[in-house]
């Protein structure tokens, strides 16, 4: 499955949702499900600079593709960087500094979230994309 199909599956399942309540109940949950990041990596190397809340995000290269865990002490941050994980994790370093992400738009994330929340979704991205382009 390429990030394309992952963005298309994500969009999807939020057309599903009738309003914005439900939708965030949603990303609540998919934070909820996110793999538990070790303790070991909830160092600051792995905090995001950016963020109201503290998102912390690792990622393992392993046969020339990126592995990321993440976690956040912030419910719905959690469910964001559940989201790009999700889309971005196990591809090739190049796809994932290429990509565009088109589907925080077409689900309508970033325009739903407060400007502290929005500047967090754009430094989980920018980390994201850094951490992909170190292996490139």
């Amino acid at each position: 499955m390429t990030i394309q199909d992952k963005e298309k599956e994500v969009v999807e399942e939020f057309s599903m949702f009738e309003d914005w309540m439900e939708k965030y109940e949603y990303i609540i949950e998919l934070g909820k499900d996110l793999p538990i990041i070790s303790e070991d990596r909830k160092v600051e190397d792995n905090l995001i600079k950016g963020c109201q809340s503290r998102v912390w995000v690792s990622s393992d290269f392993k046969e020339g593709k990126i592995h990321f865990t993440a976690d956040s002490d912030a419910i719905i941050t959690k469910g964001i960087i559940a989201l790009l994980v999700r889309v971005l994790s196990d591809e090739k370093p190049e796809e994932i500094v290429k990509a565009n992400l088109s589907f925080i738009n077409e689900i309508g994330l970033q325009e739903h979230l407060s400007p502290t929340r929005a500047n967090g979704l754009l430094g989980m991205v920018k980390r994201i994309k850094e951490l992909a382009l170190e292996n490139c």
